[in-house]
């Protein structure tokens, strides 16, 4: 298989198709081998419409809503930009395309490793991956002026609003197994509000979830 046709084709019949526009976003999608961030013996999936699973706990968004959410962020080339469970680093990549600085986040010190280990082999130099708590999100190199959550939550923290610069956009997805609602939260100097933008149910971050309270 080429997987340079099959990223083409990836482009043309999952992206291009569901109203996504913004060339920048497009060029990213083109620029990066998603085989890169996949097992090797599951290369020939990359390009599929499938949540292939990465690293443990992480899974690919679809294309089409991955591609539709950074639309929506509106990611700038000087934004310093947060990714909140950047599991094997793909939406990094993406992102590194766009803006100067990503920090990409993870709990385990184990994926933190591995996908530093991968997006420097890959000369991605320009993404950093540290460690802590996903609900935290990362304050000491913030504020950020973009934070992609990479994966369905069922809440929001306050945290991660806290760490964004005035004019800071948030991109997340929330919800359940069964509905999700893609969310752009846009701070200002004396308020945070968000706008719906479409309907997705991306694979979910099972580190952000709702206490459950105790039934009698």
């Amino acid at each position: 298989m080429d997987l340079n046709i099959a990223r083409r084709k990836m482009i043309d019949s999952q992206i291009r198709p569901n109203d996504v526009t913004d060339e920048k976003v497009i060029q990213a999608f083109e620029s990066v081998a998603k085989e890169n961030f996949v097992p090797k013996a599951n290369a020939e999936l990359a390009y599929s419409e499938a949540e292939l699973d990465t690293v443990p706990g992480r899974k690919f968004w679809l294309a089409r809503d991955l591609s539709k959410m950074l639309q929506a962020l509106e990611v700038k080339s000087d934004d310093l930009v947060l990714v909140i469970g950047a599991g094997e680093g793909y939406s990094a990549a993406l992102l590194n395309e766009i803006a100067t600085t990503v920090i990409a986040l993870e709990e385990s010190e184990e994926i933190v490793d591995k996908s530093s280990d991968l997006v420097l082999s890959l000369g991605l130099d320009r993404i950093a991956f540290v460690k802590g708590e996903l609900s935290k999100g990362y304050p000491s190199e913030g504020p950020y002026n973009v934070i992609l959550v990479n994966g369905m939550v069922e809440y929001v923290p306050d945290a991660w609003l806290e760490q964004l610069a005035p004019g800071g956009r948030l991109g997340v997805v929330v919800g359940d197994d069964r509905n999700g609602q893609a969310r752009v939260y846009h701070k200002s100097e004396a308020a945070v509000s968000y706008h719906s933008e479409f309907e997705c149910v991306p694979p979910k971050l099972a580190e952000i979830h709702l206490e459950k309270g105790f039934v009698f």
